[in-house]
């Protein structure tokens, strides 16, 4: 079982970024404005401190092919969002859009969500407002801070994603 092993910073200092380990190679990503924390709540900015498995990857196949992964995988498509409204029954949870709660459009101008991984963070059982939405993705220009996901160079998330299957989880530490 493949086990990305992600550190940085704990909440409540300044993000630098992060480093990503997967079979002995290092990379660097972003984590979220508000570094590392055990407690996670919707809309702190927070990565969540936990083991959480991945449950797939979504792509935008306008953008790039099917990526090479044993995860799986599916289009984006520019209907699809993530709920983030904690009063929602939808909440933590694929949606399409419109919604009537507040949603994450998936399908983006820029290119952070090309390649997204789903992780497993409060959705065995969805706890409201414990956060949503917390995904890999693209890192941002210069890795700038996520609102709570770890992001990583396009190149390095695909390199990752080729060591991914369906067993693998991610460990998030401080």
């Amino acid at each position: 079982m493949p086990l990305l092993h992600v550190s940085g910073q704990v909440s409540g200092h300044v993000s630098g970024g992060g480093r990503l380990i997967l079979n002995c190679r290092r990379y660097r990503c972003a984590l979220g404005r508000g570094g590392i924390a055990d407690a996670k709540r919707e809309g702190d900015g927070v990565t969540p401190a936990g083991q959480f498995p991945l449950r797939g990857l979504l792509y935008r196949p306008d953008r790039l092919a099917r990526p090479d992964t044993g995860l799986a995988a599916q289009v984006i498509k520019p209907s699809d969002g993530w709920c983030d409204d904690p009063d929602d029954s939808a909440y933590n949870q694929a949606i399409t859009l419109p919604h009537g709660a507040s949603a994450e459009a998936l399908w983006r101008d820029d290119h952070l969500y090309d390649l997204v991984v789903i992780m497993g963070h409060n959705d065995n059982p969805v706890v409201p407002g414990q956060g949503s939405a917390i995904f890999m993705h693209v890192a941002g220009p210069a890795y700038g801070p996520t609102e709570g996901c770890v992001a990583l160079a396009r190149d390095d998330l695909l390199a990752v994603l080729r060591e991914l299957d369906t067993e693998s989880e991610i460990l998030i530490e401080i």
